[in-house]
C-alpha cells in the first residue's frame, strides 16, 4: 500500500519537516492565497527596533542551475545581506520568513520533498528566541536540499469550458501549459491552470466563474501528484448599465459612454480591457476603475461602478535636443484638459531651436502651433483632431516660412492598429537653389499603424509599421501631386529580460507630380539627423544637380541597424550604422549611398532611457562635419 500526503499544501509542508539531520521544518508558508501554520511572533519580532545587526551569509542547494536561481530569488537573507538587519530580532524575522519563501520556491519548481536549514551562528533559526545575543557579524547558513522532483500524475479540470469558434474568446488550455501526466508538477502550472479555466469561462460570458474547490494530493512513494481543480461557472451575463463616481469637471454620461460598454451586450472580459484603454486615453484621470456588481441581476445584467479621480485641468511641460550639427533646441508646451466637460484637449507648442554660438537670432527656427483633441466624436475609438501651425525653419538644404492647418478623424481600431485621415491646407514661402518660390497647397491623407512593440520608448521585442497616402493639389503652379511613405521597425531581446537588443529599421518613399522645380520642398523627400542617418546634418542628404547644389528627391530609402547592450541595470551601451538614398528620377548607384556609423550611450529611467550618440560619415562629402553628437530621450527609433 502506498504512502500518500492527501488534500492541501499544507500537508506537503509537513512532509519538508520529515527530515534528517539538523534540517527543520519550516513553520509557516503562504501558497494559493492560503497562510499555512502562520506564526505572528516573526511579525512581532519584524516590530523590534534595536541596533542594527550585520550578517554574513553561506548558500548552498543540492541542486543548481534554474532551481539554485529560484531559491537564492527567493532568500530575503541573501537579498538583504549588504544591509545589517534590525537586531537580533530582525534577522530572526527574516530568516523564519525565508523558510516559507525558500519552500515556496521549491514548490515552484516541483519539488516537494524537500528540506531547509537555516543557521544563525550555529543554531536554527526556528530555535532562536528573538532577544538572543548574537556576534556581530554573525554568519548565517543556508542549506537546501531538494529531494526528488515530482510529476503530475492524474489531472482533471470539473465543469471545463467548452471549445468554442470564435478566436477572439479561444483560451489556452491549460495542458498546454504544463498541466499534463508526466509534467513537472509545479506550482505555478497549477496556479495557471485555475486561471486558464475560469478565464476560459469568462471568455463565454460567465462573469461570475470561479474556483469552488482544489483538490492536490503529493505521493512520496511514486513522487507524484494529482490535482483536482473544480469550477462553477455561474450565470451567463451582459453587461448592465455603468453608473460613474468620482467626476468634478467631467461629464459622467460621457465618461459611461466612453467605456463602450453597452446595457445587453453580452459580458466579456476583453470589453473589459478596452473600456479601461478607452479611459486611460482620455488623459483627464489619475485614475480610473471599473467595479462589478457583487452579483448577476435576475434580468442576466452585471452593472458597473466606474470610479475615477481626475487629474488638474492644466499642464506643462518644457523639453530640450541638442545635436552638435543641429545646435539646441528648447521647447515647451501648455495643455488644457477637459475643456468642456468632455475631455476635450487643447495643446499649444513653442519651439526655438538651431541655437549656436555664436548666438545669432537670424538663424533661429521658430514654431508655434495648437492643436485641438475631441474624444468620442462619434465613436468611443474615433477622436476628431484640428490642428494650426506657423514655423520659419532653415534647413541645410532651404529656408521655409509657411503657416498650415488640418483636420481629420484617428481612429483606434485596436490596441495595436490606428488609422488616420483628414484634409490639410498649407501656405508656404522656400528659399532654396531655385530661388524664392511661393506654394499653396491642399490635400487629403490617409495612413495606418501597427505597433506591436513592447514599449514605444524602449522596444526589445515585436514590430512597428507605418505608412501614409497624401495626394496634393498646388494652386500656385497649378500642379497635383502623390505622396508615399512607408516605414518598418522589428526588435529581437536576448537574455533573461533581454539586455541585449537587436533592432532594425527601414523607410522608403516616393513622390509622383511635376519637375522637381514645381514641388514644394517640404513634399520632397532628404535624408540625415538623429532619426535618420546618423553623422550628417538634419535633412542634409539629398540629389546633388551636379553643380554643387543639393535638392530634395522624389525617391527615399533608408535603412538602420543597432546593437543595444545593458552593462548594468542603469547604463547601456550602443553600436549603430545608419544608411540613406535620395534620388531625383531614377533610382541611384552604390555611389550615391550616404553611410553614417557610431556608438551610444544610454542612461535607463523610469521614463525611458536618456540618449547619447557620437555618429560619424563613413563616406562624407564636402561640407559635411567630422562627427555629429544626439541627445535626446527615447531609443533613437
Amino acid at each position: 500500500m502506498r504512502a500518500r500526503l492527501v488534500t492541501s499544501f499544507g500537508a506537503l509542508c509537513l512532509a519538508v519537516a520529515v527530515s534528517a539531520g539538523a534540517s527543520l521544518p519550516v513553520h509557516a508558508f503562504e501558497l494559493f492565497g492560503i497562510k499555512f501554520f502562520d506564526d505572528q511572533s516573526d511579525l512581532d519580532a519584524e516590530a523590534v527596533i534595536v541596533d542594527p545587526q550585520p550578517y554574513i551569509v553561506t548558500f548552498t542547494s543540492s541542486e543548481g542551475g534554474g532551481v539554485e536561481s529560484a531559491l537564492r530569488n527567493a532568500s530575503a537573507l541573501l537579498a538583504d545581506q549588504n544591509e545589517p538587519a534590525s537586531g537580533a530580532a530582525g534577522l530572526i524575522a527574516k530568516a523564519r520568513g525565508d523558510y516559507r519563501r525558500l519552500l515556496a520556491a521549491l514548490y515552484g519548481e516541483g519539488y516537494y520533498g524537500g528540506s531547509v536549514s537555516i543557521r544563525i551562528g550555529g543554531v536554527e533559526a526556528a530555535n532562536l528566541a528573538p532577544d538572543t545575543n548574537l556576534p556581530d557579524p554573525v554568519d548565517v547558513t543556508i542549506v537546501v536540499s531538494a529531494g526528488p522532483l515530482f510529476r503530475f500524475a492524474n489531472v482533471n479540470i470539473v465543469n471545463q469550458a467548452p471549445p468554442t469558434d470564435d478566436p477572439g474568446d479561444q483560451v489556452d488550455l491549460p495542458v498546454m501549459r504544463g498541466f499534463g501526466a508526466g509534467e513537472v508538477a509545479r506550482s505555478a502550472v497549477i496556479l495557471r491552470a485555475e486561471q486558464l479555466a475560469v478565464e476560459a469561462w469568462r471568455e463565454l460570458g460567465y462573469a461570475k466563474a470561479e474556483i469552488v474547490s482544489r483538490d492536490v494530493v503529493a505521493d512520496h512513494a511514486t513522487n507524484s501528484v494529482d490535482a483536482t481543480i473544480t469550477i462553477n461557472p455561474g450565470r451567463h451575463a451582459a453587461f448592465g448599465p455603468v453608473s460613474v463616481t468620482g467626476t468634478t469637471r467631467m461629464n459622467p454620461d460621457f465618461v459611461a459612454q466612453q467605456t463602450g460598454l453597452a446595457v445587453g451586450q453580452e459580458y466579456d472580459p476583453d470589453d473589459l480591457r478596452r473600456a479601461q484603454k478607452r479611459l486611460d486615453r482620455l488623459e483627464v484621470f489619475r485614475s480610473a476603475r471599473l467595479e462589478a456588481a457583487q452579483s448577476i441581476g435576475a434580468d442576466g445584467l452585471l452593472p458597473y461602478e466606474l470610479i475615477v479621480e481626475e487629474l488638474p485641468g492644466r499642464r506643462f511641460g518644457a523639453g530640450a535636443t541638442f545635436s552638435t550639427l543641429d545646435g539646441l533646441g528648447l521647447e515647451g508646451y501648455h495643455l488644457w484638459r477637459n475643456l468642456f466637460g468632455q475631455a476635450e484637449r487643447l495643446r499649444l507648442d513653442a519651439r526655438i531651436a538651431s541655437i549656436a554660438f555664436p548666438v545669432d537670432t537670424a538663424e533661429f527656427d521658430y514654431f508655434a502651433g495648437g492643436t485641438f483633441t475631441k474624444p468620442g466624436f462619434y465613436h468611443p475609438d474615433v477622436d476628431l483632431v484640428a490642428a494650426i501651425s506657423a514655423e520659419r525653419t532653415i534647413y541645410p538644404t532651404y529656408t521655409e516660412t509657411s503657416a498650415a492647418g488640418r483636420l481629420g478623424l484617428t481612429w483606434f481600431f485596436s490596441d495595436e492598429l490606428t488609422f488616420s485621415g483628414g484634409a490639410s491646407v498649407k501656405r508656404a514661402r522656400f528659399d532654396d537653389d531655385f530661388g524664392t518660390r511661393d506654394f499653396a497647397t491642399a490635400g487629403v491623407y490617409a495612413g495606418v499603424v501597427f505597433d506591436g512593440r513592447d514599449s514605444s520608448v524602449d522596444p526589445t521585442e515585436g514590430w512597428y509599421a507605418a505608412g501614409n497616402v497624401e495626394p496634393y493639389y498646388d494652386f500656385v503652379y497649378g500642379n497635383t501631386g502623390l505622396r508615399v511613405e512607408a516605414e518598418a521597425r522589428t526588435y529581437f531581446g536576448f537574455g533573461e529580460n533581454d539586455p541585449f537588443v537587436l533592432a532594425g529599421r527601414v523607410k522608403g518613399g516616393a513622390l509622383l507630380g511635376p519637375d522637381l522645380s514645381e514641388i514644394p520642398p517640404d513634399k520632397l523627400f532628404f535624408a540625415g539627423g538623429g532619426g535618420s542617418v546618423r553623422g550628417y546634418a538634419f535633412k542634409s542628404i539629398g540629389v546633388d544637380d551636379g553643380s554643387g547644389n543639393v535638392t530634395g528627391g522624389r525617391y527615399l530609402l533608408e535603412a538602420s541597424l543597432e546593437a543595444r547592450a545593458k552593462v548594468t541595470e542603469n547604463i547601456g551601451v550602443v553600436g549603430f550604422v545608419d544608411g540613406g538614398y535620395v534620388a531625383a528620377d531614377v533610382f541611384p548607384g552604390l555611389e550615391d549611398l550616404r553611410l553614417g556609423a557610431g556608438l551610444g550611450l544610454r542612461y535607463y529611467t523610469g521614463l525611458g532611457p536618456l540618449r547619447l550618440d557620437v555618429a560619424v560619415p563613413l563616406n562624407k562629402r564636402p561640407g559635411d562635419s567630422d562627427y555629429a553628437i544626439y541627445a535626446g530621450i527615447g531609443q533613437a527609433f
